[in-house]
């Protein structure tokens, strides 16, 4: 196929680069548009207030690479308009991976990996987000080692980015063109080439207090929690899935807000 590939960690993002090599070794024919510096929890969000450059870009990648000074988002409206050729439009948009979760209905609308597959789907084409869930110690890991993953990290990474690049084409085969729709998989850590996918829906999950109380200065950190899982016991749940170990796979058809 033919993809679009966009993440919201940035360009220089070693779960992106595993999803992109992961993707050409199946045969697919990519162009990847990320942004520039780590864009999480932007959503959906558009540079609407400020002009974003883009630049053409050369990552190893083996395909056309472009970054972008804005969200994934940005990204992936730039690219569809300005940087792409018409006659290689893309047929689906690919976000990811994702470092951390994307998973419950407290996470998702803000998640700009979901954005940026979000965006496909608004200009009609398939969408897929894809997350890679980690223990806190291994984020912690990951942070503190400037984003190198350790041997065990990369090696899950790459089981999932398989995984990724085989579910592509077949999720794409299951929507249709204007359908609205994301399709939101989180891979569990750790993730192994047995590991079985399972259809959820997103948990319920409330996610208060998410800043800290003022600082001397009169600003408000950011603090990173999980919230509180209301969910019912059925049907299974993204949470409740990667907790079980498997690969969650949630659709998120967006035409039916409202219903």
């Amino acid at each position: 196929m033919r993809l679009l590939v966009t993440n919201d960690d940035g360009i220089d993002c070693v779960f992106l680069h595993e999803l992109v090599h992961a993707l050409r070794s199946a045969g697919h024919t990519l162009a990847v548009v990320a942004p520039k510096q780590e864009q999480s929890w932007i959503g959906a969000a558009k540079s609407r207030h400020r002009p974003v450059t883009s630049a053409a870009v050369d990552r190893g990648f083996g395909c056309p690479t472009w970054i972008v000074d804005g969200t994934p988002s940005d990204c992936v409206n730039i690219a569809l308009a300005h940087l792409l050729p018409v006659a290689t439009k893309p047929e689906a948009v690919v976000s990811g991976i994702n470092v951390g979760l994307n998973a419950s209905l407290g996470f998702i609308l803000a998640s700009g990996t979901i954005g940026g597959a979000w965006e496909g789907a608004v200009h009609g084409l398939p969408a897929m987000a894809f997350s890679q869930d980690l223990s806190f110690e291994t984020y912690d890991q990951l942070k503190y080692a400037g984003g190198v993953p350790t041997p065990e990290l990369l090696a899950v990474l790459k089981t999932s980015a398989r995984h990724a690049a085989r579910l592509v084409p077949q999720l794409a085969a299951t929507t249709a063109p204007l359908s609205f729709t994301v399709h939101n998989v989180n891979f569990p850590f750790p993730c192994r080439a047995e590991t079985e996918v399972r259809r959820t829906v997103p948990a319920q999950v409330i996610v208060p207090g998410l800043f800290s109380p003022a600082q001397d200065d009169g600003t408000h950190r950011f603090v990173f929690q999980l919230g509180e899982d209301v969910s019912p016991p059925a049907p299974l749940t993204d949470r409740a899935a990667l907790t079980a170990g498997y690969i969650s796979h949630s659709i998120l058809d967006y035409r039916r807000i409202g219903h």
